[in-house]
C-alpha cells in the first residue's frame, strides 16, 4: 500500500474534492491540516517545490500536486498504478 499524504485546510473545497477522489478509490491517506498544525506549512512548501496552496498531495514521497493535478492523473490512467504501489516506467 502506498503512503499518501495530503496537506489540507478545513475550508478548502479543492481539499475536500481531492480527499473524496482518494476515498472513492479506496486509498487510505494521512491528512495534514495546516490550520491545526501551522508549523507544518513550511515543510509543505519545501516539499512541494515552493507551492503554497492546499491541497498538496504526495504518494510515496512523489509530489503529485494539487487537486487538479490529482484529477488529471486519474483521467490519464496514471493514478491507479500509483495507488496499487506500482511506479510508472
Amino acid at each position: 500500500m502506498p503512503r499518501i499524504e495530503i496537506y489540507t485546510s478545513p475550508l478548502c473545497g479543492f481539499c475536500h474534492a481531492a480527499k473524496r477522489l482518494l476515498s472513492k478509490k479506496g486509498a487510505a491517506f494521512e491528512e495534514i491540516d495546516i490550520w491545526a498544525a501551522p508549523d507544518r506549512k513550511p515543510e509543505m512548501i519545501q516539499r512541494a517545490g515552493g507551492r503554497r496552496t492546499v491541497p498538496q498531495i504526495f504518494i510515496d514521497d512523489r509530489h503529485i500536486g494539487g487537486c487538479d493535478d490529482l484529477q488529471a492523473l486519474d483521467r490519464s490512467g496514471g493514478l491507479a498504478p500509483l495507488l496499487a504501489g506500482r511506479t510508472e516506467g
